[in-house]
């Protein structure tokens, strides 16, 4: 994938922005309004890029509690006040924050409309809005817009189309996806044709009225003949229904050839803006718009049954998906996953009409193969069938039935309130199929077991009534049938008469098929306890001892039977060493992977878990019914306690973490974060370092050393809040102490680094892209302030604040382990700008800044106090809010848990004179002044463009290709300044630079 970053020409204009073509031709322009840390906190951080297997969801509760590659103090919390939940637990206004969104346009218009049937490529923007092979619900994406505040619309032109939508930022991805589907596999029923002709139509005839379109058809009746512009572009009734019909015109076939030709990735140019980082809108887009290269193949066992729906009280097809879509042990998947043979498995009835109806329900059994699955693809067929055996073998299950019956019933009474135009349209269907007293009920909850229903359900999935479906790319050209409306070529063999005699005759059981084991994790307890202490407004500590303490605060707020649990589990050894700190990233993706088979039932019935490899201790984060967590969180501890890994796990995981490294390495921005803070913070390691002690190559004998040595002193510190007593919390810590069996640390272990003192100077340390011949650059402009109090923090936020007003520019406000500093970054390209002249661009900003804030009025200074204030006012919605500040608090180490309450007092007592001097101290020639910049390779940078031409002032070997797509990435080429940056010493050797300078001493920010 090709990408490049722009930066505007004005000074003035920071709004990030990168342009990438996919692998599959389509270009697209990513657009960040990205101010600060999102709702998961850094999406920097560290420990996550690092470290860190599964991936938070935005919207998730927690949102914020995440920055914490455990050190929290972030190496590096990004501030800005414009934010969803920073660590200090800030939240976005109440509905300030802009929509997301996205468009597409195909470079195909009305002009390519062929001759025979005006207005096709019109009809086509209609109908591939009717659903999709991935979400084929055909109202599906404008119900999903409506719930979430979105909307949508298309135009067809004379030689583009356009698509395009916006959506609340917290379901983006999700819609940009279900948006995506409708270019990739759009399913154009073809029942909808006759409807959309006439919406086509409709539009035709209102626009007739118009002088403007009057004019347009007359004008273009005039070109010569054969011309486009003479085209009927709009399309109706009379084009695309009654005429085709007289000449035999397929319209449906013709649609789908047209769609073939045309909405292909190469016409296409899309263009995203979100409040994301751009990395993770590049991710969201490759993810979502690539096909994958590898080939699909899906296997479909389909059954017809007399009509089920009477039976909505019992629910027998839910019984038996459940079962069937299991992925604990003894299921279909985990047996196929074993042989590496299938990625997913879905099984049951969709509800939708054509699935469940009045004459008859399908039970259908989908399977993602993989290559050597499609191979083998009657051994996975009788695997199922084995499966169907047992379970019609074994009879229903009432303790099976009761679970499932429990965990719908909990979702039903604690879900969160329902949008109340998709809750109408609910009911309004319910109240159709289900008696007065299930409207609301009939289609969410299982009411009776009744063992007989579910048996002749059972029954009926046998082989002999099965229709099984092979779908694959490698049946191309082996298809001679085709199917009359749509058009599928396919074909009908006979079963292999081997497996038609051992599914006909007496099918024997597989033993590695078993049904699921007791849910123990399923929540039936749902009391709100009584408070055991006095409440209290903030967390207080309950238990304090030389191995670890806990803060604890109940909930008498939200009110909810749930819960959650957070411990910091601090180890001197991670930092000891780069290679330390590799062990601890595999050790916590390993115990990731450990835990994934044991917690499914958990996360089945809604308990969720997460595990961050912070800077100096694990994180582990455990949320939900408050019933069974205790349980979750034993799991997760005993998992560590006996952590194991076998060599094959050990040399999967460690091939994937050197591949997210090396991914940080090539991008500029993340490389440009490692430079900065290797300057920085003392004794970091950096990601180059971290990058050769893997690639020098690690054991699993040394993993399982470094997991001793890292459970062998330790301190937990925790934080329990929700629907527990004291006395249970106390418990949680008790657990851990016992269950490790750890020492005390030897001495306090710092959850920070110590901060180099810039000097009274300014200093540049430009390095080359590692991502050899990629022209994207960065430049960040970083002014440290300093060890400051809670008092300047503030000031510096109030700053951001400012800067938005005033530009629309996003400074960040940085909090590099307690030390204060703001900055100023801009993305580019080599091809375009040279990095010099982007941070003399900076620095004009800069300059203009500082005038417009001299002659800022009171009455805007005030308003700017004020609007901030308001922001820290607001209350929280959920606990999970609550939950992210308070961590933010105990992770770090500094306990101020008001401190929103002192922000505020401080803010209120401010002054318009305070704000223009504390810029001004920070600007200058004797500012501590530190520019980093990534150059990217372009003709700006005395480079040819994507080549790999030696600079002047390069310091050192250039790398050198050795086959490598990007290059050698274990280490940094550093160049020289130019005579442009005159007053700027530049740094060509980091450890020589930083080794005579002072260190702050360890900071907080408390008072």
């Amino acid at each position: 994938m090709k990408q490049q970053t722009l930066c505007a020409v004005s000074p003035f204009d920071f709004t990030l922005s990168r342009y990438v073509v996919l692998d599959n031709g389509l270009r697209a322009l990513l657009i960040s309004d990205y101010s600060g840390p999102s709702a998961s906190g850094d999406e920097d951080s560290d420990g996550e890029d690092e470290g860190e297997e599964e991936e938070e969801e935005e919207e998730d509760d927690e949102s914020g509690g995440d920055s914490e590659d455990g050190s929290e103090e972030d190496d590096d919390d990004d501030y800005g006040v414009d934010e969803e939940d920073d660590n200090e637990g800030k939240k976005k206004k109440g509905n300030a924050e802009k929509q997301s969104a996205a468009a597409l346009c195909v470079g195909v218009g009305s002009f390519s409309d062929p001759s025979d049937l005006p207005g096709l490529a019109h009809f086509l923007e209609h109908m591939v809005f009717m659903g999709s092979e991935k979400y084929p619900s055909e109202n599906g994406f404008d119900a999903f817009l409506k719930k979430h505040g979105g909307s949508d619309n298309a135009s067809t032109d004379c030689e583009r189309t356009i698509f395009q939508f916006d959506v609340q930022r917290k379901s983006f991805k999700e819609a940009l996806d279900r948006w995506a589907q409708f270019f990739i596999c759009p399913l154009m029923i073809r029942d909808a044709i006759d409807r959309e002709v006439e919406a086509v139509d409709s539009e035709y005839q209102l626009a007739k009225p118009s002088d403007s379109h009057r004019k347009e058809m007359l004008f273009g009746s005039l070109a010569k003949p054969g011309h486009p512009m003479g085209k009927f572009c709009w399309g109706n009734a009379q084009t695309l229904k009654q005429e085709p019909k007289q000449k035999k015109i397929n319209v449906y076939k013709r649609l789908r050839a047209f769609w073939k030709k045309y909405y292909s990735a190469h016409y296409m140019t899309l263009a995203v803006q979100s409040k994301e980082k751009l990395d993770t809108l590049e991710e969201w887009v490759r993810e979502i718009f690539i096909v994958p290269v590898g080939k699909v193949h899906a296997l479909n066992i389909t059954w017809a049954l007399p009509p089920q729906e009477k039976y909505y009280r019992v629910k027998p097809l839910h019984y038996i998906s459940w079962l069937i879509g299991h992925e604990g042990t003894g299921s279909i998947l985990s047996v196929l996953r074993k042989k590496c043979w299938a990625l997913a498995l879905f099984g049951g009835n969709s509800e939708t009409g054509f699935d469940q109806n009045t004459t008859y329900s399908i039970f259908s059994i989908s399977i993602t193969l993989t290559d050597e699955g499609f191979q083998n693809f009657y051994q996975v067929t009788h695997l199922v069938f084995q499966y169907l055996k047992m379970l019609q073998t074994l009879g229903p299950q009432k303790r099976i039935y009761e679970e499932i019956q429990k965990i719908e019933a909990n979702e039903f009474h604690y879900q969160e309130q329902i949008d109340p135009i998709e809750y109408v349209e609910d009911i309004c269907e319910n109240m159709q199929l289900f008696p007065k007293d299930d409207f609301l009920t009939g289609d969410q909850l299982m009411f009776e077991f009744n063992p007989e229903v579910i048996s002749a359900a059972l029954s009926l999935l046998t082989p002999e009534k099965a229709n099984l479906m092979l779908l694959s790319p490698e049946h191309e050209g082996q298809c001679p049938l085709r199917e009359k409306w749509f058009g599928t070529q396919y074909s009908i063999e006979d079963i292999e008469q081997e497996w038609k005699e051992r599914w006909t005759g007496n099918l024997e059981l597989s033993g590695d098929l078993h049904l699921p084991a007791e849910n123990k994790f399923i929540a039936t307890d749902f009391t709100l306890k009584p408070s055991d202490c006095p409440d209290t407004e903030f967390p207080v500590r309950i238990a304090d001892s030389d191995r670890g303490c806990l803060w604890y605060k109940k909930d008498n707020k939200f009110k909810i039977p749930k819960a959650y649990i957070r411990f910091h589990v601090i180890s001197p050894v991670i930092q000891q060493s780069a290679k330390n700190v590799v062990m601890f990233d595999l050790l916590v993706n390993i115990l990731g992977h450990n835990l994934a088979g044991p917690a499914y039932e958990a996360e089945v019935a809604q308990l969720e878990y997460k595990l961050v490899a912070g800077e100096h201790g694990l994180v582990i984060k455990v949320k939900g019914f408050n019933h069974k967590l205790p349980l979750l969180f034993h799991v997760i501890i005993d998992h560590l306690a006996d952590f194991a890994a076998s060599p094959d796990v050990f040399s999967m995981f460690a091939e994937q973490l050197k591949k997210t490294y090396f991914n940080i390495l090539i991008k500029p921005e993340k490389l440009g974060k490692d430079v900065r803070l290797l300057i920085l913070e003392h004794s970091r390691w950096s990601m180059v370092e971290k990058y050769q002690a893997l690639t020098a190559g690690l054991n699993i004998n040394e993993l399982m050393e470094f997991s001793q040595s890292f459970r062998a002193e330790l301190y937990a510190e925790g934080l329990v809040q929700g629907n527990f007593s004291s006395a249970e919390s106390k418990l949680f810590l008790q657990y851990v102490t016992e269950k490790l069996q750890f020492s005390k640390l030897p001495a306090e272990v710092p959850v920070m680094f110590r901060v180099v003192e810039l000097p009274l100077k300014q200093h540049i340390c430009k390095v080359k892209s590692l991502n050899k011949g990629d022209a994207n650059s960065e430049v960040t402009v970083y002014y440290q302030s300093g060890p400051k109090a809670l008092r300047e923090h503030t000031l510096m936020e109030l700053l951001v604040v400012s800067a938005e007003e005033l530009y629309h520019v996003y400074p960040t406000c940085r909090n590099t382990s307690g030390v204060l500093g703001f900055s100023v970054t801009v993305e580019t390209q080599a091809t375009k700008f040279n990095t010099e002249l982007v941070e003399l661009k900076i620095e004009e900003f800069l300059a203009s800044f500082g005038e417009k804030l001299n002659s800022l009025t009171e009455e805007a200074f005030n308003t700017q106090v004020i609007a901030l204030v308001k922001l820290k006012e607001c209350e929280d919605t959920h606990l999970g809010e609550e939950v992210d500040r308070n961590w933010a608090e105990v992770v770090t180490q500094q306990y101020v848990f008001d401190r929103l309450n002192r922000e505020i007092e401080a803010l209120k007592q401010m002054t318009r004179t305070e704000l223009v001097s504390w810029f001004k101290e920070h600007r200058g020639q004797n500012s501590r002044k530190l520019s980093v910049h990534v150059v990217g390779f372009g003709a700006e940078e005395i480079d040819e463009e994507g080549g790999g031409k030696k600079q002047e002032g390069v310091k050192g070997k250039e790398e050198d290709s050795s086959g490598s797509t990007y290059g050698e990435v274990s280490k940094l080429t550093f160049l020289t300044a130019s005579p442009k940056m005159t007053g700027s010493i530049a740094i060509m050797d980091i450890p020589a630079f930083i080794k005579g300078l002072p260190l702050f001493p360890y900071h907080k920010i408390l008072e």
